[in-house]
């Protein structure tokens, strides 16, 4: 029996099924090899098979011993972990305080999307989604394991996360949801026996993400539900994050979103928040990723179990988040390309990219986001009372923010490009040196102490200039690029030392690079 480093061995014992399986009977395993250790929780996966997972980190061999309370006597055998096969290059970390890297030590450059419960659809849309995200450069998405209740998403999910009914279809508008959530609903769960094609469904989804070398960035929690999973009791809560971190841990691509707007879950407490942390950090023996993700009220990103900035609003911000909380800043939520009633919903695709390239001049990593109604959709009212609009056939618009399918605008076009010039960044990652009047500077993170670097990006937003005043080294010779961000250009200008005048197209969204010449 062997697994590939920073793979997944997963063992299967068999046991009792009547009863409540879930509360009433536990399994774990330990797996022990020459350079670690590692304890991890089992779980009930349904028709009487518990199973225990296990992601080893280093090559060589290993040992297992499994444990139940079922089990007359202890499963032990041995394994080999072989080398990481290519594309596998281990979970992400933070690396150099403000950045990321995998667990192989390639930098991470973290270029994300949200599309909240496209895991949650057909099988036909979720084929399409993944085709989609391959022709992109997104490398990270963020989605909900629990369905999610809100505008342009009034559908039922393919399967609920436990076993009982749900209170059916009942059309909810915006302005009211948050207030039947504080009520007691027509849903009738069993909030401690949990349905495990729910979370097989999902882990599909997780490790087809893997495959394409994405980042599942998983929301924990959210407050947009009509089925009651936002306001389960402590005891319920404390259930599902044990199962649910248990069976996801092991997936290398993991990440932990603990809630998407966490501040509007009003029937949680920041005690609540720190508990599940612990529970988290007790059950991932792997420690992956972890952050929370707000809406109004920003948590307090100082404490030490949240690895980095989760942030919605404005990218102008994120260079002075990293100086506030010391970590890096993912800029998850900027608005969204599309063209919804909504400020948030409507940017248009050349205001999305440039906020993805000054979210990456500024030190921070961008998320994309795109919330298009079709032409089919428009003039056409589901909700009265809300004003939403959308085509009726087949449950409403699908919009990539929440359902997946195609992308439709023209800003995820360029992020593969904006990837490219931050995986040339030499030394892992960007920081921003100097903000001169508009103009952003950007340098190597691991160049900061040096007086003169090998590399500098000037960002000149939506200013149109005719020329650039540059002023480098005048000891130092740099290759000099001119870039057009929107048409994804990269023109060379010749090298130059000092100060230099560079003409420019007078365009919008331009870009200058120097990098220092190699003799």
């Amino acid at each position: 029996m062997q697994t590939e480093k920073w793979g997944m061995l997963e063992l299967s014992v068999e046991g009792p099924k009547e009863g409540n399986p879930f509360l009433e009977h536990w399994v774990k395993g330990r797996f022990t090899g020459a350079d670690e250790d590692v304890t991890v929780d089992g779980f009930y996966d349904g028709d009487g098979v518990y199973k225990v997972r296990f992601m080893p980190s280093f090559e060589g061999g290993y040992r297992y011993c499994v444990q139940g309370d079922f089990l007359a006597e202890e499963m032990t055998g041995e394994f080999t972990v072989t080398p990481a096969q290519e594309g596998n290059h281990g979970p992400v970390r933070v690396a150099e305080q403000y950045h990321f890297a995998y667990a192989d030590g390639t930098s991470h450059y973290s270029v994300g999307t949200t599309c909240y419960v496209w895991n949650h659809q057909s099988d036909e849309r979720i084929a399409e989604t993944l085709k989609t995200l391959e022709e992109t450069g997104i490398n990270k998405i963020r989605f909900c394991v629990f369905p999610k209740h809100y505008n342009y998403n009034l559908r039922e999910p393919r399967s609920y996360p436990y076993e009982g009914t749900p209170m059916g279809s009942s059309v909810l508008t915006e302005m009211n949801f948050h207030e039947y959530n504080e009520k007691e609903n027509g849903s009738r769960w069993d909030y401690f026996r949990f349905c495990p094609e729910h979370f097989r469904h999902i882990e599909y989804c997780i490790l087809e993400l893997q495959k394409r070398g994405i980042e599942a960035d998983l929301i924990m929690m959210h407050p947009y539900d009509r089925w009651g999973f936002s306001s389960m009791t402590k005891e319920a809560d404390a259930f599902y994050w044990s199962y649910a971190v248990t069976r996801f841990a092991a997936f290398r691509n993991v990440w932990w979103s603990f809630a998407n707007e966490y501040d509007l879950l009003s029937r949680k407490t920041e005690e609540d928040w720190e508990g599940y942390a612990k529970l988290v950090m007790e059950k991932d023996p792997y420690n992956h990723l972890r952050s929370i993700h707000h809406c109004f009220r920003m948590y307090d990103h100082s404490r030490p179990w949240i690895t980095h900035c989760s942030i919605q609003g404005n990218p102008a911000t994120a260079n002075a988040l990293r100086e506030k909380f010391g970590k890096p800043v993912v800029m998850d939520e900027m608005r969204y390309e599309g063209n919804l009633p909504y400020p948030w919903g409507n940017a248009t695709a050349k205001e999305m990219t440039r906020r993805f390239w000054d979210a990456a001049c500024r030190g921070g990593y961008p998320g994309h986001g795109e919330t298009f109604l079709s032409p089919a959709d428009l003039g056409r009212v589901v909700n009265p009372e809300s004003g939403e609009c959308g085509s009726q056939d087949a449950g409403g618009p699908v919009l990539w923010w929440s359902h997946g399918g195609k992308l439709h605008g023209e800003s995820w076009k360029r992020l593969g490009f904006l990837r490219q010039i931050m995986e040339e960044t030499p030394g892992g990652g960007l920081m921003l040196e100097k903000d001169l009047y508009g103009i952003l500077i950007a340098v190597p993170e691991a160049e900061k102490e040096l007086a003169v670097k090998s590399y500098y990006l000037y960002y000149f937003d939506d200013a149109q200039p005719a020329y650039a005043d540059i002023a480098a080294d005048p000891d130092t010779e740099y290759e000099v690029d001119i870039i057009d961000t929107w048409n994804m250009t990269v023109t060379p200008a010749g090298t130059h030392r000092g100060r230099f005048f560079l003409d420019l197209p007078g365009n919008q969204y331009m870009a200058v690079r120097l990098k220092r010449k190699v003799l």
